[in-house]
Order: structure tokens, then sequence, then C-alpha cells
């Protein structure tokens, strides 16, 4: 059973907005990978937005460029889920990859445009 926290970020008014998503609302994400446009309405929500990231359970960020659904090691330099504190270091972390599973617990995303309003 599939249980998410999605962030929905709006880049208009800088606000956003979590939408807990169960069950049958939260299928449609399974098997999503990061970067790809998703229909809101599949969830019960207006207009489409796009999957930009999130985090696993215990905290592990999802990276777009590691494949898959499961934990690796990755030696990085910068980027998500590594900060170096001197130049040219770089590290070894344990990061998830860039589809979404249901070991995932929060999803961020960006809303892409909005439905039609009719007046």
């Amino acid at each position: 059973m599939a249980q998410f926290k999605l962030v929905l970020s709006d880049s208009k008014t800088g606000m956003s907005e979590v939408q807990e998503l169960k069950d049958s609302t939260a299928q449609p994400l399974l098997g999503r990978k990061i970067g790809e446009v998703v229909d809101a309405t599949l969830l019960g929500l207006t207009g489409k937005f796009k999957i930009t990231g999130g985090s696993d359970k215990a905290g592990f960020p999802m990276r777009g460029d590691v494949s898959g659904g499961g934990k690796n090691y990755v030696l990085m330099s910068a980027g998500i889920g590594y900060k170096s504190k001197e130049s040219g270091s770089k590290k070894r972390r344990l990061v998830r990859g860039n589809t979404v599973t249901e070991e995932i617990y929060q999803v961020n995303a960006k809303k892409m445009e909005e439905a039609a309003k009719s007046s």
C-alpha cells in the first residue's frame, strides 16, 4: 500500500502545498521518474506537474542521475545528497534512485500549467 506526501510548489506565487496520497490515489505515481510530467487529474487535482525529487522514509534523497528505485552508494563531488566543505573533495554517499517506489515518503513536484478556468 503506497502512501506519499506530495509537495507541490508553484513558482509563480512561491507557495507550496502538501497533499497526502494514500492507496488508490498514490498508485499513479508508482514507477514514475524524476523529470516526468504527470497529469494531476489522476490524483484528483487540476493541471499538470513535474516530479523534481523526493526522499525515502529514512531521509535519503532521490537523485535524477541514479537509475532505479533502490539505494546506491555514489561517488559525489557536489549536488543533491552531498555538500562539500572544501573544493575538489569527493565522497561516497548513499542516495536513492530516480524512480518512485513504495519506500518513498515524500515526492517533490513543480506545477507546470494550470487548467483553463471558465469565466
